[in-house]
């Protein structure tokens, strides 16, 4: 799908979603999660580098997380209240750059299984055989594509994030789609992994957070979301039953409904508060009011 946008780009106030894709797929990742929140949000989709709507990367500079983030942040400056963003992989690790760059236009974050690999090299011992897993990942998946052996590159880096198998269970359409974005894997997994960001700045994002993993994700999604879930101040941790890494594809029901319940309670909660500011005015006026009367 070539769209930035799953509903037209009028100007409105309609609380806004930002939902960001994983590596190698598009915003029609994200077409179910907009059908789930409905004509109450508007749903924009930012596709990635890589992307034939966007093209590759210019090359002009080493590519880090937030070149990838500077699309959500110009939609985000471009907006006139905070945005709920959603970010799933590779797309989860773009949400949290985002959200570090505009912690105070953020009204929500929803993340699935956010890649930020960094941490992982933050976590001590705990970390360091979930890094070496990523590690030995990237390496194959790059040594394919840099020796012109896409398939096999490709495939690998298919087959860890959906199961053994997976791959050769494509359809030869989607299998076309994957060895076309496959150059663009590489400055991924080095942005991920060569992201400077320390695990501490995290605690300043204060925005309600729903952090989610699959039941089977792989070991470094699994402790990557545990450590969010407690560094990020106001999170939750939820566990999608029998799903994987690729739960919003796979249980996209399920993990929709969850991250449409999540926005709507941060609204209602921005909602309430709005409307106590607005009596609490409003009770400060008429109370100046009264006073000024009631003087001699």
């Amino acid at each position: 799908m070539n769209a930035d946008i799953l509903h037209p780009p009028w100007r409105t106030r309609r609380a806004q979603v930002i939902a960001l894709h994983c590596s190698g797929a598009g915003a029609g990742q994200w077409s179910y999660l907009a059908e789930a929140l409905g004509g109450s949000y508007q749903v924009l989709a930012p596709e990635h580098y890589g992307c034939e709507s966007i093209g590759p990367w210019s090359g002009d500079h080493a590519f880090t997380l937030a070149d990838e983030a500077a699309k959500a942040i110009a939609l985000i400056d471009a907006s006139e209240r905070k945005v709920h963003l959603v970010g799933h992989s590779y797309g989860g690790a773009v949400a949290l750059n985002v959200a570090l760059a505009r912690p105070a236009r953020i009204a929500s974050m929803a993340l699935y299984e956010p890649s930020a690999f960094h941490l992982l090299r933050q976590m001590g011992e705990a970390g360091a055989e979930a890094f070496a897993e990523i590690a030995n990942l990237t390496r194959t998946v790059c040594e394919g594509i840099v020796s012109g052996d896409y398939r096999g590159g490709v495939s690998a880096f298919v087959d860890y994030w959906n199961g053994r198998g997976a791959w050769d269970a494509m359809r030869p359409k989607a299998q076309r789609a994957m060895l076309r974005w496959c150059p663009k894997a590489p400055l991924d997994f080095r942005a991920l992994i060569a992201e400077p960001t320390p695990a501490a700045a995290y605690r300043a994002l204060c925005c309600p957070a729903l952090i989610l993993r699959g039941q089977h994700g792989p070991m470094p999604s699994r402790m990557i979301a545990e450590s969010l879930s407690r560094l990020l101040p106001a999170s939750r941790l939820l566990v999608v039953d029998d799903a994987g890494h690729m739960g919003p594809v796979t249980h996209a029901p399920e993990v929709s409904t969850l991250i449409f319940q999540h926005v709507a309670a941060a609204e209602d909660t921005m909602r309430l508060s709005h409307s106590a500011r607005s009596r609490s005015l409003t009770g400060a006026v008429a109370g100046a009011l009264h006073r000024e009367q009631a003087a001699p």
